[in-house]
């Protein structure tokens, strides 16, 4: 029996950047694709929303102190 690891609780949201998504996210904070961190091709969330080598995701996490926060991995 598998499970939707996307439905744990303690896995944030994951979405995959659209090319247009990551130029304005990337022009708007003044910031090098090449300076993200990176998450690994085989981590199980990349596996299980079809990321590609080279996609950038964006993960959004809830924080009782910071309310919504957004974060960006490049695939690798």
């Amino acid at each position: 029996m598998s499970k939707d690891i996307l439905k744990h609780e303690l896995v944030p949201s994951h979405a995959v950047l659209s090319k247009s998504e990551i130029e304005k996210i990337f022009k708007d904070l003044d910031f090098e694709i090449e300076h993200l961190p990176r998450i690994k091709i085989n981590d199980p969330v990349v596996k299980s929303i079809d990321a590609k080598k080279g996609d950038i995701l964006e993960i959004t996490r809830d924080s009782p102190t910071a309310g919504t926060f957004i974060t960006y991995r490049l695939v690798d």
